[in-house]
């Protein structure tokens, strides 16, 4: 017996010890993807929010098409419309920094696109809809804003000029987005959906 727990007692440390080596290849690979200074986290971020807006394209007409609220879905066709308009202002800033547009997955952005389709597969058409797709649209502006907002502060620290401005005119419109959501939210749709 006492031979049979070594055996497994060796077992569990060799397995250990195993997932601590795969666990310092993945460290290994993160640092040498990691950012090295503040131009490189901001180019990262950049990439990001490109993916983000790309991946919202595709969202937000499936979002207005659940919606049943008039004003909802106008203020989603209007969105929508700035949506392509921030793309092209990221296009815009890659530019202006001579680099070649290009997309990371966002894994936040996904999260909150899969998390708004689960709120439309999970309610009835209506007004409890609409108010579900309008919070999953409220929490996806509040992670642009802050997307936006910090890319802005990190443009400011690195004098990317030309960038700043592009990326503040973006802000703005989610700051506005989000507050029009929110009169739309507070006029009586949620009421409705009781």
């Amino acid at each position: 017996m006492a031979t049979t727990t070594k055996s497994t007692t060796s077992d569990k440390s060799e397995n250990g010890s195993r997932k601590k080596q795969s666990t310092d290849s993945s460290k290994q690979k993160a640092t040498a993807n990691a950012a090295k200074d503040l131009a490189e986290l901001f180019e990262h971020g950049l990439k990001d929010i490109y993916w983000a807006e790309k991946a919202l394209l595709k969202a937000l007409p499936k979002m207005e098409k659940n919606a049943t609220a008039e004003k909802l879905k106008k203020a989603i066709s209007k969105h929508l419309l700035e949506t392509e308009n921030h793309v092209k202002r990221l296009e815009q800033c890659f530019e202006s920094l001579e680099l070649k547009p290009k997309a990371e997955r966002c894994a936040a952005m996904a999260g909150l696109i899969e998390e708004g389709e689960q709120i439309i597969e999970d309610t009835e058409e209506g007004t409890v809809r609409d108010a579900g797709i309008i919070a999953a649209a409220q929490k996806i502006e509040h992670y642009e804003i802050a997307t936006y907002g910090t890319l802005a502060a990190f443009a400011k620290v690195l004098k990317y000029n030309a960038v700043i401005q592009l990326l503040r005119e973006t802000l703005e419109e989610e700051k506005k987005c989000d507050s029009d959501l929110t009169s739309l939210a507070d006029t009586n749709l949620n009421a409705k959906a009781r």
